[in-house]
């Protein structure tokens, strides 16, 4: 173990936004970056496609609906650098608009992995972040949409700064029940699984920048979310304004922030400006 050596890592790194991300972060960070997937051929795939860019980053399989997975990670990171400097959640799912499946199904895998899974993460990995440590969310701007899309009362509690994990899952779970009964709708939730999970990565965010501050405040980790802009990718398709690079600027910036920096910390980052959650 040498815990003087400094490791970034990315989960769902082996194309899209993930990637780019990686491939930034080999050229500007300090350290061993790693990247993550959950097929390891794609991921290793993936790093030898940078290796021929002349860049070195470490693979480590990682799904992030697996438990077993996140925690084999984990050990791995205890193990070769006693811990993390920078841990960018960017693994996601989403369902094309024309995609068949009946939406109550789309809602329930979707947030399993998107705001279940993100949580499992940051459960595991959240204890590792060393002083002046960073973490980035990749959430959406269709969350600060979906928010404004919310009942009242699920506004108000979405932007409550006293929510808890518990409670937050909670929310997550009720939206699930309530597309099983067809009545989410009518309860004051908008129509769409993905934007409602990315609420739930946006607040979850909030609530972990809230608990550093509280209980590590000495150690000047600075945690957000962030949305990397309408970005072409597989899913968005050739029509979306930015490139990956592009895409990548905001996750990079904040997870390189200089380690003199105060903030920002529990915010929604969007073209590295804060945005009023």
């Amino acid at each position: 173990m040498s815990s003087s050596r400094r490791v970034a890592l990315v989960t769902g790194a082996n194309k899209d936004i993930g990637f780019a991300i990686t491939r930034e972060l080999c050229r500007k960070f300090s350290g061993d970056v790693v990247l993550t997937a959950r097929d390891e051929d794609r991921g290793k795939e993936a790093v030898q496609q940078l290796q021929e860019e002349g860049l070195s980053p470490r693979f480590h399989q990682l799904d992030i609906d697996d438990l077993q997975s996140i925690r084999a990670l984990r050990d791995f990171l205890l193990q070769e650098y006693g811990g993390l400097d920078v841990l960018i959640n960017n693994a996601y799912i989403a369902f094309k608009n024309a995609d068949p499946t009946p939406f109550h199904i789309q809602a329930e895998v979707t947030m399993k992995t998107n705001f279940f899974g993100t949580q499992d993460v940051c459960t595991e990995l959240l204890p590792l972040i060393k002083p002046q440590g960073r973490v980035v969310n990749i959430s959406s701007m269709v969350s600060l949409r979906a928010l404004e899309n919310c009942s009242p009362e699920l506004q108000q509690k979405f932007r409550s700064d006293t929510i808890t994990e518990e409670e937050l899952a909670e929310l997550m779970n009720k939206f699930v029940e309530a597309t099983k009964r067809g009545m989410h709708e009518m309860e004051g939730w908008p129509n769409s699984a993905y934007a409602v999970s990315k609420i739930g990565v946006t607040v979850l965010s909030r609530i972990h920048a809230r608990e550093l501050s509280q209980q590590r405040r000495d150690d000047k980790i600075l945690l957000n979310a962030c949305c990397p802009g309408w970005v072409r990718t597989d899913l968005t398709g050739p029509k979306a304004p930015k490139s990956l690079e592009e895409g990548a600027e905001t996750p990079v910036y904040l997870a390189l922030l200089p380690p003199d920096a105060e903030g920002p910390h529990g915010q929604f980052v969007q073209q590295k400006k804060v945005e009023e959650w």
